[in-house]
């Protein structure tokens, strides 16, 4: 009788057991001494066919006329935000009235917040890769869909696009003055589910390259790169990258952790590259791309006739 009432006591206990752990990035399952979910034990929609982040052949993406300039509201406002470590990374909370448009996207977007990825290795803290190239951080500002600005009434029903991510890839060069608030309130929220403001107001727009570089992106579908993994993104991974000093890069495997006793450093929260299969890559027209062929038609029968002249 006693064996049964262990045995159910057991069984009761394992569902508990289960709920009870969360889901973690690589360095934290091997590294902590409480129960987590590594990426290959993630569950819902993240063992589905359209996952992040992918590898981007750069020399196979598609040219799409229709990916032009974004329309970037509110970007250029200055504020001291909010940001917390949520136990995953360090996230700032955007306000709504910042609004994005045109790209090639179908409706406006509202951004909600913004958070990184990164690692010690300043080779390996990018979730995306360029040509199998990983960065030492990679930026994600992440927007909702404004479903009545949809310009398609029937793609508005479609929720493979309802969040639009603008990733950046950051790495390692000079010292990055527009970012240094926000690497400056990283010892105020070192555990999880701390808080605080920024002491210096920024805008997003104090964060990215010059707004002239960012014509050229690559776009895909996608998912969310978090448990569940949901796939409805539309995801814009810029060429250009952010640089920042190396010790600013460096504050946030320093300064953050992913447990309150501050065993773990956050750091390496990154999930694995995931297959493309059978979806595709496009890229925006680079300034003056449309020009190589033409230029390159007139000028052959040029050096044809000044070849032949030398012959003679």
């Amino acid at each position: 009788m006693q064996l049964l009432l262990a045995l159910l006591a057991l069984a009761a206990a394992r569902p508990a057991a289960r709920a009870e752990s969360h889901w973690c990035y690589q360095i934290q399952a091997k590294a902590s001494n409480y129960s987590c979910l590594g990426p290959d034990e993630w569950t819902h929609d993240c063992q589905k066919d359209r996952q992040s982040p992918i590898n981007i052949v750069t020399a196979k993406a598609q040219v799409d006329p229709s990916l032009g300039r974004f329309s970037l509201s509110g970007y250029d406002q200055k504020q001291k935000w909010n940001v917390t470590n949520n136990g995953h990374t360090v996230k700032v909370l955007l306000s709504s009235n910042i609004i994005i448009s045109g790209g090639g996207l179908d409706a406006q977007y509202q951004a909600t917040q913004l958070h990184l990825h990164w690692s010690k290795k300043l080779d390996w803290g990018s979730e995306h890769s360029l040509d199998g190239e990983h960065f030492a951080m990679e930026m994600h500002i992440v927007h909702e869909k404004v479903k009545e600005t949809s310009k398609n009434k029937k793609e508005a029903q479609d929720s493979k696009d309802d969040i639009a991510v603008l990733a950046f890839m950051v790495k390692a060069g000079s010292q990055n003055d527009g970012f240094q608030p926000l690497v400056d309130a990283l010892p105020q929220i070192s555990q999880p589910e701390m808080y605080t403001v920024m002491k210096e107001g920024i805008s997003l727009f104090d964060l990215l390259p010059e707004e002239e570089k960012l014509k050229l992106y690559y776009r895909y579908l996608g998912s969310l790169t978090t448990p569940g993994c949901e796939e409805k993104v539309i995801w814009t991974v810029f060429e250009e990258p952010i640089q920042l000093q190396e010790k600013q890069i460096l504050a946030f495997s320093e300064k953050l952790y992913y447990d309150k006793q501050k065993k773990v450093s956050m750091t390496d929260n990154v999930r694995p590259l995931q297959r493309l299969g059978q979806r595709s890559v496009f890229k925006s027209q680079a300034a003056g791309q449309l020009l190589a062929l033409p230029l390159t038609s007139l000028l052959a029968p040029t050096l044809a006739y000044l070849t032949v002249g030398s012959l003679r």
